[in-house]
């Protein structure tokens, strides 16, 4: 795979595919702009070479409509404060104003193309659609790592027309990231894995027990391992079509001399609701028709303990419904404990991240992923269709 800074960019056109698709909050403010910060050394760089910029990005889910609430108007203005720099909206992302628009367009000027998905032909991965965004540049540049696992036009069906490919300098930082942490990591290492479902991370976790020394197991998805070896765990969240799953998951780590940890006492409520009552059992002890909604002090220190010797972590999913903050005290714990160790800390998953941010911790930690069903698919050990289509790319350059 070629990265930008590889291939000739001065003064080119550049089709770049970057993920703003950023909170917003109801008067359409943006709430957290890290992804749009995250694409600035990219976009910097192009920049420098005096390159013609098109951006283009999805927001939120329209469903191959246009809905005004939707529009990336909010992103671009953020975005030209950051840049310093204007940056103009194309009132589509294809059609003949938007050729009309490129075509204007002069060395470091920097157009960006409304939301994506306001056409079905992007997560349809239409050929003609995406030929039509092909059109529109000289060289196709991927850095939305947080959607190089969809198969859509502007990921991967841009890149079959396009002559030059190559990936951006988030991409790239991602995918070093990820590479230090499970291809050649300092030992140990410790995958930290919360969440509700075992089910959406059986792969990962698959995966995961043949590279880790240990593993630490929380969130809803702990009550189905909890049930699996025997304890009732009152009304709690549970697979129950998974318990013989999460045994021979268990029996895996052991048989791979993997240290495989699961909570010891639990903060449980009558309902899943602050004002309910709630008190902290140990999990042979959870009441009948309540529910274990965090982890509690005693496997937080626990797990901390379990933390110590680390050299690499990589962490993913809370380990309660921290939303709320009667169920934050074990997500926020490991915050702690993940940023006192001398390890190289990666965490991923959108929860994750803004479990993180609450936390007021974001640059304690060494990195941390902009992508959560793309680094989840990573963790189960998956080729992205966004990487996969630049490393054809890069084949077909290097044959020329």
């Amino acid at each position: 795979m070629l990265y930008i800074n590889e291939i000739d960019i001065k003064e080119k056109r550049l089709f770049i595919r970057v993920d703003c698709n950023v909170p917003l909050d109801k008067n359409l403010n943006i709430t957290d702009d890290t992804r749009i910060r995250r694409i600035l050394p990219t976009i910097n760089y192009a920049l420098d070479e005096n390159a013609a910029i098109i951006l283009s990005s999805h927001l939120g889910r329209p469903k191959g409509k246009r809905i005004p609430e939707m529009s990336l108007a909010p992103v671009v203005k953020r975005l030209s404060r950051l840049l310093h720099k204007e940056v103009k909206l194309a009132p589509d992302c294809v059609g003949e104003e938007v050729k009309k628009m490129v075509a204007e367009m002069q060395p470091g000027d920097v157009i960006f193309l409304e939301n994506l998905r306001f056409h079905p032909g992007e997560t349809a991965n239409d050929p003609e659609f995406a030929k039509e965004l092909a059109s529109l540049a000289e060289i196709y540049i991927n850095d939305a790592f947080a959607v190089s696992h969809r198969a859509h036009a502007s990921v991967v069906g841009v890149p079959q027309y396009t002559e030059i490919c190559a990936a951006g300098f988030l991409l790239k930082d991602e995918l070093t990231y990820f590479h230090r942490a499970l291809e050649d990591p300092a030992r140990p290492l410790v995958a930290v894995i919360g969440g509700s479902k075992v089910s959406s991370k059986l792969e990962a976790l698959e995966n995961l027990l043949k590279r880790v020394d240990k593993m630490i197991i929380g969130g809803a998805m702990g009550n189905t391992f909890l049930k699996a070896i025997g304890y009732d765990v009152g009304n709690s969240f549970v697979e129950n079509d998974l318990l013989e799953t999460a045994e021979k998951l268990l029996k895996k780590a052991h048989n791979n001399g993997v240290k495989l940890y699961l909570p010891v006492d639990c903060v449980v409520a009558e309902a899943i609701e602050p004002p309910a009552e709630t008190k902290i059992v140990p999990v042979q002890e959870v009441p009948k028709r309540w529910y274990i909604l965090d982890i509690g002090p005693a496997t937080t220190t626990l797990f901390g303990e379990a933390l110590q010797n680390a050299r690499t972590i990589v962490w993913n999913g809370p380990m309660g419904a921290f939303e709320m903050d009667a169920f934050s005290r074990g997500t926020m714990a490991m915050v702690h404990h993940i940023t006192n160790t001398y390890a190289l800390t990666i965490v991923g998953g959108g929860d994750t991240d803004v479990a993180i941010h609450k936390a007021g911790a974001s640059d304690k930690f060494s990195y941390i992923s902009t992508g959560g069903g793309a680094f989840l698919e990573l963790l189960e050990g998956k080729t992205l269709p966004g990487i996969a289509v630049l490393e054809e790319c890069a084949k077909r350059t290097k044959n020329e």
